[in-house]
């Protein structure tokens, strides 16, 4: 058997929670059946994923009408653009920001070679949002603003609940990328009028292959899959399997203590703080702004973090160079450089995300083993 590691590179993906595989697990062996058969087993399999829209319904502040479940934060994000754009004609403008990510920026890419035009939102050197900037951008062909809660690469939190204001007074639709934000931050969409809110099971603790699209009532986003699923939403055999742990994880983070944010957040400046003071030169990417608990970005000064971690690696430790889906190491991140950093301080950034899993002995040992590190690093390079 390996040896247990150290995994902090939650905002890419978290263990499923044990309740979590456990109530798939049962799902698969006693539910199996399709939830829109008639007979028995398909209305077994159907009481399973209203059961699990309730939960989820329930930690967004949503109604389950409004609760449409998909394969993943990616297609949400492309349902919602996508369908912004259809519920407007005639508005060929789409409002977002430089750091939003790579699944809704390839999106708005293949839009742009379409004739759509997009604006895209600068943010300042700690990565915060300039309201002004948005209100200015704003137009009458605008059909939507589309803006992440939380950045997955920083943890910077965007002012969501005003930004929704600016957009709607100019009538324009609403979506947030809130994948790196539900279960981090509080979020009641009782209160927030959001348009439309994408999320992914696999960010709290749910597995991989399910995701949510909030559609708020009244908006009659047309489907990117055909089907009379999801009140045909959302075409395809619903992932009871998938629908049953995502709802354990929404009540799971639901029931969080009061305290477990806090907790996290402690650890995660301590980590910040000791690793800030035994290596030379170092700096927090996005520290001086508003942040979920949990995220770090780690700037080494001059040291290159893909052979860093790739020492960490081989300590135990899993981190990563910011977002997983465009961490080759090889080119600057496009968060970091829309934040003003140079290349080579985006390259030796490392990202830590943390859970509720994480232990203060755990931060003990990185705290340990990465000063280490760097200073063989510079001593190579001296």
């Amino acid at each position: 058997m390996s040896d247990p590691i150290i995994y902090l590179d939650n905002n890419a993906t978290t263990a499923v929670a044990p309740e979590c595989a456990d109530a798939m697990a049962r799902c698969l062996r006693e539910n199996y059946g399709n939830p829109s058969s008639k007979h028995r087993a398909g209305e077994a399999a159907k009481v399973e994923s209203i059961a699990g829209r309730a939960k989820v319904a329930a930690l967004l502040g949503a109604t389950q009408p409004e609760i449409v479940f998909t394969s993943g934060g990616t297609e949400a994000n492309h349902q919602a653009v996508l369908g912004a754009l259809a519920l407007s004609p005639g508005r060929r403008h789409i409002v977002t920001s430089r750091v939003e990510h790579p699944s809704t920026l390839a999106l708005l890419r293949h839009l742009e070679s379409q004739g759509v035009r997009v604006t895209y939102l600068p943010v300042d050197g700690q990565g915060r949002l300039d309201l002004g900037e948005l209100e200015r951008a704003l137009t009458e062909d605008t059909a939507l603003v589309s803006l992440m809660w939380a950045n997955n690469e920083t943890g910077v939190l965007f002012p969501v609940e005003e930004a929704v204001a600016i957009a709607q007074a100019r009538g324009a639709l609403f979506h947030t990328d809130a994948v790196q934000a539900v279960g981090k931050t509080p979020i009641d969409l009782a209160r927030v009028p959001v348009d439309f809110l994408s999320f992914s099971g696999h960010k709290i603790h749910a597995p991989k292959g399910i995701g949510v699209l909030f559609v708020r009532k009244g908006r009659k986003l047309p489907p990117l899959l055909f089907g009379h699923q999801e009140r045909g939403r959302r075409g395809s055999t619903e992932n009871v399997p998938g629908i049953v742990a995502l709802g354990v994880a929404a009540e799971l983070a639901a029931a969080a203590p009061a305290n477990s944010g806090s907790r996290i957040g402690a650890l995660r400046d301590r980590l910040e703080a000791e690793l800030l003071a035994r290596i030379p030169g170092a700096f927090v990417n996005g520290g001086g702004a508003e942040r979920v608990a949990n995220t770090t970005s780690l700037c080494l000064g001059t040291i290159e973090a893909e052979p860093v971690l790739d020492k960490l690696d081989r300590a135990g430790i899993c981190a990563s160079a910011g977002a997983a889906c465009t961490a080759s190491g090889t080119e600057p991140s496009h968060v970091l450089t829309a934040m003003g950093l140079a290349p080579e301080a985006s390259l030796a950034t490392i990202r830590f995300s943390l859970s509720r899993y994480t232990t203060a002995e755990e931060i003990d040992r990185i705290i340990a083993v990465l000063p280490e590190i760097v200073r063989m690093f510079e001593a190579e390079a001296a």
